[in-house]
């Protein structure tokens, strides 16, 4: 593992434990050059998934792209860094495990906003605004009033 501080290739672990959901491995390592200690994550990846976005382009998954759109809708929410991490590992082990090795970006983004439905409203809002991309004010209104419309039955 090559040290972020000073680029040297050789570190060495001094520490490792499961993280909370226990997905990952997280370690801690110190640079055998400059002595500076960061960490590392360890996680299960069952397949390569491949993204098909609009035209045809294709894309490798990234997890950390998932967190930051995930996050962003969830910003100033009373949603935690682990929530966010326990969602996102979720919808990757669902994408894993369903057989395909490409997925259309539209179901990832189904995924998630069903995710977040069930987690905050706000953010499910957040999120669809953005992955629907609302043309007019008046589609936002008619979203967010069926949402809150679902919330009332």
């Amino acid at each position: 593992m090559r040290c972020p501080f000073c680029g040297h290739e050789t570190s060495q672990v001094k520490d490792s434990r499961p993280t909370d959901d226990g997905a990952a491995i997280r370690r801690r390592r110190q640079c055998e050059a400059c002595a500076a200690r960061f960490t590392t994550f360890e996680r299960i990846q069952l397949r390569e998934l491949t993204v098909l976005k609009s035209e045809e382009k294709r894309e490798p998954f990234d997890r950390d792209k998932l967190i930051r759109s995930v996050s962003l809708a969830c910003r100033k929410r009373p949603i935690d860094a682990a929530q966010i991490e326990k969602l996102v590992s979720g919808i990757q082990r669902q994408l894993e495990t369903q057989g395909d090795s490409e997925i259309p970006s539209q179901r990832i983004g189904e995924m998630v906003m069903a995710a977040l439905k069930a987690l905050d409203s706000v953010a499910y809002i957040r999120f669809a605004s953005v992955y629907r991309d609302f043309r007019e004010a008046r589609d936002f209104e008619e979203f967010a009033s069926s949402v809150n419309e679902m919330g009332k039955g």
